[in-house]
Parts: structure tokens; sequence; C-alpha cells
């Protein structure tokens, strides 16, 4: 039953590429169809490999591969990136949009090989539907790009590379296939991009700080992550003297290298930008308080659920109800933030995204002293995706109402904003999953009778799901003056349903994968 699901799954990933091409057309989107085909062949032969446990690396189990709907993301958003930077005009980064869309393509084909290289015995009808289509996108990156863009592409796939072997070393049963293409092909995006911007000037004074927050951590929490897993194989990480260790080299990376990269990168010194930005009005400082009142609120839930749980109790799962408080909370949380103050927003995600990767990092070293106390609180809150090493989906939760808010406003933004859907782009993640997962998961837990076929998601739950993002979109444009459909309204409702429907046929990670393919098509 699972085969029909993963079938729809990638009906709906068709519908959206067919989508998106009816929205934008340029000399790569018949690529991007040729990729969608040839990833469809290899994600079938790659779930084969996962049942029967051949795969080089472990993945994550009780879920396919996720090969399709992972590698048409990033070429579906450089295709929407480009057809905003065309419609105002900005040649620079119409050309970074077309570098974006051939990274994409190229790591999805990258992948691709590997799934066909180590596939006994050798698919011959899938090598050469691959063949062709690699042949066909090679031929038209060749024609459109130049040589220091394809030298670009290059690094990006160097980096992915490199990332990818150590990572799933490190983290066996952390990630899907189709997981791991979309987040260590991100974060070798942005190690690429950080760099080239570090090399190419010594940083402008007039630039905003603010884009460069999240580039630096990301840096930071991967060499940091990197360092202390193989210093660890060789070391017992529980003692104090460990521990002290760990505090004291976070410190050194985070004041000696990251604090001064940041001073270089935008003529500014952090703290005192950050004491500046944050003080410019007690709007902020209100917000702050806000905010500050619903994470001690988060945390007394945690304790809470745990303070029921005894050592001869049956319960050792949270509910799913109880999970999804969390949902309402991140709701809370970027509501107010988009409609009232979205840079204080964007940093403030940076910042608590930077906390969660660094307890993180303390539970699974068993830091000294919140190691094992962390350990046995969040234990309660495991689902079945948590299968391997890391606790990753509070992370994956907060990534997902995130990324629309640091993805935009873009440098293709025109001054007055985007109009129609385009509005509605940084709310796709509270849309998608503070919103949308959330009833969905609430009713069709409770009232759903009518079951999708080969999934747990019932009609009910779909349903509600996208009745409420509509209700949801109405609140926000009452809330957000900004915010101006005009004859939109179409769009917004179908890109909705398309979006909820791969909720309730999709195994991979939902809370990264929705956001995403709801802002590609609300951008359009």
């Amino acid at each position: 039953m699972q085969s029909d699901s993963v079938l729809v799954e990638s009906a709906v990933v068709f519908a959206i590429v067919v989508s998106v091409h009816m929205a934008v057309w340029n000399q790569l989107s018949w690529c991007c169809v040729a990729l969608a085909v040839q990833a469809f062949y290899v994600q079938h032969k790659w779930d084969r490999l996962l049942r029967t446990g051949a795969a080089v690396f472990q993945f994550r189990p009780a879920a396919n591969s996720g090969v399709l709907p992972a590698s048409m993301v990033l070429p579906l958003l450089g295709l929407a990136l480009r057809g905003r930077c065309v419609a105002v005009g900005n040649v620079y980064f119409e050309r970074f949009a077309m570098v974006l869309t051939v990274i994409g393509m190229m790591l999805a084909l990258f992948l691709s090989l590997i799934a066909l290289g180590i596939t006994r015995p050798v698919p011959t009808n899938t090598c050469v539907i691959a063949g062709i289509a690699s042949s066909a996108i090679l031929y038209t990156v060749r024609q459109t790009l130049t040589v220091s863009e394809v030298i670009e592409v290059l690094e990006v796939l160097l980096i992915f590379v490199y990332l990818s072997l150590i990572l799933l070393y490190l983290l066996p049963r952390c990630f899907t296939p189709g997981e791991a293409l979309l987040i260590m092909g991100g974060i070798s995006f942005i190690i690429k991009q950080l760099i080239k911007r570090s090399l190419v000037s010594g940083g402008n004074a007039n630039a905003d700080p603010l884009p460069f927050f999240l580039p630096v951590a990301v840096l930071g929490f991967v060499v940091l992550g990197i360092f202390f897993s193989v210093l660890f194989l060789f070391m017992e990480s529980e003692t104090w003297a460990a521990s002290l260790f760990f505090h004291t080299m976070t410190a050194v990376l985070g004041l000696g290298l990251l604090v001064p990269w940041l001073t270089l990168l935008t003529q500014h010194h952090p703290v005192t930008w950050l004491l500046q930005f944050i003080g410019q009005s007690d709007a902020r400082l209100g917000l702050i308080g806000f905010w500050a009142a619903l994470a001690l609120l988060a945390v007394a839930v945690v304790v809470h659920q745990n303070s029921h749980r005894s050592g001869s109790s049956k319960k050792h799962q949270a509910s799913t109800t109880v999970r999804k408080y969390f949902h309402l909370l991140i709701v809370l949380t970027f509501a107010p933030g988009l409609a009232l103050d979205r840079p204080l927003l964007h940093l403030a995600s940076v910042g608590c995204l930077s906390a969660f990767l660094f307890l993180e990092f303390v539970r699974y070293f068993r830091i000294r002293p919140l190691g094992s106390p962390l350990r046995h609180l969040l234990t309660l809150f495991l689902d079945e995706r948590d299968s391997g090493p890391l606790i990753l989906t509070h992370i994956y939760l907060l990534l997902g109402v995130s990324l629309p808010v640091w993805l935009s406003p873009g440098p293709c933004t025109p001054k007055a904003g985007l109009a129609g859907s385009g509005g509605l782009v940084p709310y796709a993640g509270v849309l998608a999953v503070g919103v949308g997962d959330t009833v969905a998961s609430v009713f069709g837990s409770t009232v759903g009778e009518i079951r999708w076929p080969g999934t747990k998601k019932t009609f009910e739950g779909t349903a509600s799901s996208v009745f409420a993002q509509i209700i949801a979109v109405v609140i926000f444009l009452i809330a957000d003056s900004s915010i101006n459909l005009n004859a939109s309204y179409s769009w917004v409702v179908g890109s909705i349903t398309m979006v909820a429907m791969l909720e309730a046929f999709t195994l991979q990670i939902d809370n990264l994968l929705l956001p995403l393919y709801l802002y590609i098509l609300l951008l359009l």
C-alpha cells in the first residue's frame, strides 16, 4: 500500500512542476521536466534498495527515498525567483537565480548517479532515461551559463559531496536520501555563497548586516558539530573536563572566528549593531518580551508532560495533540512578527535556530550540566521520524516556518512589495506547517474516518487543513495591510490545496518540505 501513496505523492509533485512552468517558462524549464521524469524512475529503484537494506548508508527507516520531491525544490525555487527578477529588471540576480536552478539540478543528478551506481542488478531502462535526461540538461547548461558560473556550480557540488560523506557517516538513520539532498544541498549552497562573499570584498559599510547572521551561524555549527563528533570518538564526552572543553571551544569559535567574520562582512561589530537594532523602538522590546513568555510556556509544557510520566507508566510518548501545541506556539510567535516587525523576526528566528542546535549538541554529546536532563525531557516527544541519534523534528519545525521569512524580501522584490499571492510569501511556513499541518493532524486523528490510500492520513484532515488555511489567509489580510491579493484568490486556494495533498501522501519531513513548495507556488 505504501507504493500507492508514493505514486500519488509523485503525481502531486508533477502537478506542482506543471503549475510552475505554466507561470514561468525559459530555456531551463523543460530541463526541470526531464529531471522530474528521471527522478521518478530513480526514486523507484532507490525505494527498492531501502526495502532490501542494500543502501550504502543507513537512512531513516519507515520512509521512502523521497528523491523526486526533494530534487525539484531548488530548481523550481530558482525558476520562480528568476521570474521575479525578470519582472523587475534585475539582471545580476536573474543570473544568480539561474545558477541556483542549475545547482539544484546538478545535485539531483549526482544523487541519481549514486543511486544507479549501487543498484544491483543494474536497472537498464532507468539508466537510459537518466542518461538521456542528464545529457539534455548538461547540453542546455553549457549553452546557458558562463564559465565562471559553471565553476560556481562545481564548487557547490564538491562541498556537497564531502559534506554528505561526513554527515551521513556520523549521523546514521537521521535522513532519507531526499532529505539529505535538501538539507546538505542547502548548507553547501550557503557555505559557498558565504565564502564567495568573504573573498570578493572586505564588506560594505552600507550593506544590511541582517542577512549575514544566518550563513555565518550555519557554517559555525557545521564546523562545531564535525569537530566534536570526531573528537568524542577518541575521548569520553560525559566528564566535567570534556564538558568544560566543549563550552570553551564553543566560545572560542564564536568570539574568535564568527564575530570577527561578521565584522569583516558587514563592517559593523555584531554586538554593537544588535544592541542598536533591538533598541530602535519600544515595540521591539515588547515583542521580544512576548516571545520570551511563549518560550517559557513551551518549557512549561515540556516539564508538565514529563511530570506525569512515571517509571511504571505505560505511556512513553506524548500524544499527537500535545505535540501540536508547539505548532500553535509557533503560529503565535511568527504571526505577530510577520505583521509588525519582519526584520526582528528574521533575527530572532536565527537566534532561536542557533539555540536549538547548541542544545541538541549538548544533548547528543551528553555535555554537563544539561545533557542528561535534556535527554530525559525530550524522549517523551520523540516520534518515528526521530530514529537516528539526533532529535530533529523541532528544528525542522522552526526551519519550516523560518525559511520563507529568511528568503523574503529578496533582492527582486519591488519597493511596494509583491503583488497578488506574492504578499503571502513570508506567511508560507505559518500557513503550511503552523496552521495546515496542525489542523490536519488534530482533526484527522480525532474525527477522520475516510483514509487516503496507503496512508494513515484522512480525507477529513486534509479538507479541514485547506479550510483552516483559507481562514488564516483572511485573518492575515485583515491584520497585514501590505497584502493585496487582487484577483489571485483562485491561485492561492489551488496552491494551498496542492500542498495539502502533498502533506497527506508524503513520508518525508513535511515540516521542511511543505513550506518550500507553498513558498514557490505563492511566489509565482
